[in-house]
């Protein structure tokens, strides 16, 4: 009998009431503990039930004999696993539950066992058995028909994510760690596949790699597959695509695991899809290490730390461009440019057929770190590699626990002609259909407008919601503004009691102390100029006294001097030293980012130096790598080319809606005061 239908949440929730039974037991931070491998269990037995007595018999007539039996059992049982316990969740009985059902998980294929290793199943076992609960959450399971025919592989991943967000609302941990909304990766999916809608069309059953690095359930590989599945029904033969991917959280890489197990590829039908899905930090062990592949998806977590990874990444970045993160590191803080930096440099070679990537990422990518930094190296790396082909601004409330700003890059090492040297810029933002609250989702982008944004995508021209614009629009040279000193020595009572909190001047012995006002006040009440506190203390160690004192006067103190004397005097004449060149006023030190495709004489002079006419650049302060004048930098601000002015309310109107909550509260306190 079908207990199962409708959507994939009221799915989802059936399958949750299972939980009812756990109460008192169990910790309700412990119910996704029980309630994903019982679903992962039953969704394994429900694909192998047709062929279960077919593989049990082949593993009877040939356990014996002299022959590797894991081909034939996987033949047998029409999937890359199988099993060959005569027990399935409705016939563990109840009076031997517990070790008929290790027996029964025991007898999976080797890939099939380890999902259930990864959950520590068999501590779940023992708990579920000492609360005199097993056998009836069996029974629950044993009635859900969760055959692939009856529950397609996409509702299934629906009913996964469902689930892993219920748990982690339950535990009070971000949802968004372990899922992508459909909507979402149904727009990456797209502008990742869709620009090889010809490619597909002219080569039936083509082979293309797709990877995953934080795959977590499964839900774009899943949705990529599906994709170009579709393309059968036009071309016969569709493409394959065969799926990588790397989890780190043990519970959703399982999942992954379970869901690529039972989905089989039309042209080869017993292949594993399931081998390439690994555990483990995609950032400090990387499981495909030197691999490339043609299509890229990734949905990392946002703003998350990677001090767990620092060591690893440290010293990948120190092998430059012999390890993955070469360009330069972001902050400790947020580690979501070490995956755009990954999923580059695992696009497949163009001499291979060039490799394409789509990851969505917060806002701070776009304009984190000024010139110099880590994160700007990485945009520069990324921009003048010409990586970045597009980067879509998507709406705010599409993730579950988070309503912040979320971009949607596309890489890509294959650009077409009339997009090299470009990025495009799409501005989706005002793109969503309103949706009931699903925590903090409260938007989807929805059919029409995802079919909207693949049209302005391919079309890649400017307009209102689009920008075709020269990747050197994003970058500039910061340079360094310098105005000249202008200071006086003004020796008097004060400059002298100033000099005596000076830490150079505390350093002194008391007699190289006495030694120096000696020598200091005979001159108090002169104003003599900057260069004076050198002379005069070059001079005045070559004394007899002082050289029987052995006194000294290094930079640190003749600093303290004019530290201690020194007035500014705009009026001044300009400071020089030695040499005769200008000393600048460090305190007046100031900065300019000059647009890069901007002459930095030309821009110096029409907006620095109408503004202080005594102004000059720092030649020395030039940029590590091209050795130019002026740090480079690049950052992307679609405000700039998409701000709209909005003309500022009337002051009345303000005034009047004021008074109007003013007369509110007052109510509302006089209701107060006569209670």
């Amino acid at each position: 009998m079908n207990e199962f239908a409708g959507s994939a949440a009221s799915q989802a929730d059936f399958i949750w009431k299972n939980a009812e039974d756990l109460w008192g037991d169990f910790k309700h931070t412990d119910f996704g503990k029980v309630i994903l491998p019982f679903t992962l269990l039953r969704r394994l037995e429900c694909a192998l039930e047709p062929t279960r007595e077919a593989v049990r018999e082949a593993y009877n007539s040939f356990k014996d004999a002299d022959v590797e039996l894991d081909p034939i059992l996987r033949s047998t049982a029409d999937f890359p696993f199988y099993n060959t316990s005569e027990y399935s969740l409705g016939t563990l009985g109840s009076t031997k539950t517990r070790r008929n059902l290790e027996d029964y998980i025991a007898l999976f294929s080797d890939n099939a066992r380890k999902i259930f290793e990864e959950f520590e199943f068999g501590n779940t076992v023992i708990r579920l058995e000492r609360a005199g609960l097993l056998y009836k959450i069996c029974q629950n399971f044993a009635k859900i028909d969760l055959h692939p025919d009856v529950v397609p592989d996409r509702v299934m991943s629906n009913i996964y994510e469902h689930l892993i967000r219920r748990f982690g609302a339950e535990v009070n941990e971000g949802a968004e760690d372990f899922m992508t909304p459909r909507d979402i990766v149904h727009l990456a999916t797209s502008l990742l596949l869709d620009p090889d809608d010809s490619l597909f069309e002219a080569s039936p059953g083509l082979i293309r790699t797709l990877y995953d690095p934080t795959c977590g359930t499964g839900g774009f590989l899943t949705d990529a597959m599906n994709h170009v599945t579709e393309y059968g029904n036009q071309y016969k033969v569709p493409p394959v695509l065969v799926p990588h991917g790397q989890e780190l959280e043990p519970e959703t890489h399982a999942v992954c695991v379970a869901g690529m197990l039972i989905r089989r590829l039309e042209s080869d039908p017993g292949r594993d899809l399931s081998k390439n899905i690994r555990q483990g930090s995609t950032l400090s062990n990387d499981q495909f290490s030197g691999e490339r592949f043609h299509y890229c998806l990734s949905n990392p977590p946002f703003g998350k730390k990677w001090e767990k990874d620092k060591d690893a990444v440290e010293k990948e970045h120190k092998q430059g461009e012999l390890g993955r993160f070469a360009p330069g590191l972001p902050k400790i803080s947020d580690g979501s440019m070490l995956f755009l930096m990954h999923l580059a440099s695992k696009l497949e070679l163009p001499k291979n057929g060039g490799g394409r990537a789509a990851i969505v990422l917060s806002g701070s990518p776009l304009f984190n770190g000024g010139a110099g930094s880590g994160e700007s190296e990485i945009r520069r790396w990324l921009l003048e590699n010409d990586l970045v082909e597009a980067i879509v601004a998507m709406p705010t409330d599409l993730f579950f626990r988070a309503n912040i700003a979320t971009y949607l890059w596309i890489l890509s090492n294959k650009k077409p002609e009339d997009r090299q040297g470009k990025v495009q810029l799409i501005n989706a933002t005002d793109l969503w259909t309103s949706i009931r609250n699903e925590g903090n989702k409260r938007r989807i982008v929805g059919d029409d407008q995802r079919r909207q944004i693949l049209d302005i995508y391919a079309a890649a021209e400017s307009g209102e919601l689009s920008k075709m614009l020269d990747y050197r629009t994003f970058g500039y040279r910061r340079i360094k503004v310098l105005r000249p000193l202008r200071m006086k020595l003004v020796l008097d009572q004060e400059g002298l009691d100033r000099l005596t909190f000076e830490p150079a001047w505390t350093k002194l012995s008391p007699d190289h102390q006495s030694f120096w006002l000696e020598a200091i006040k005979p001159r108090i009440g002169e104003t003599v100029d900057y260069n004076w506190a050198e002379t005069f203390a070059k001079a005045t160690i070559k004394s007899e006294d002082a050289k029987s004192l052995k006194v000294k006067a290094n930079k640190t103190f003749i600093n303290a001097l004019i530290s201690a004397f020194g007035h500014k005097d705009p009026e001044a004449e300009p400071v020089t030293d030695v040499k005769g060149d200008v000393v600048p006023d460090t305190d007046l030190t100031d900065y300019e980012n000059v647009p890069f495709l901007e002459n930095i004489r030309d821009y110096f002079a029409r907006e620095v130096l109408p503004h202080v006419p005594d102004a000059y650049i720092d030649e020395s302060f030039t940029d590590d790598k091209d050795k130019r004048l002026g740090r480079v930098g690049y950052e992307i601000n679609f405000n700039r080319f998409f701000y709209q002015y909005q003309t500022p309310r009337k002051l009345h109107d303000i005034d009047a809606e004021l008074k109007q909550v003013e007369g509110e509260i007052a109510d509302l306190l006089a209701e107060v005061a006569s209670e």
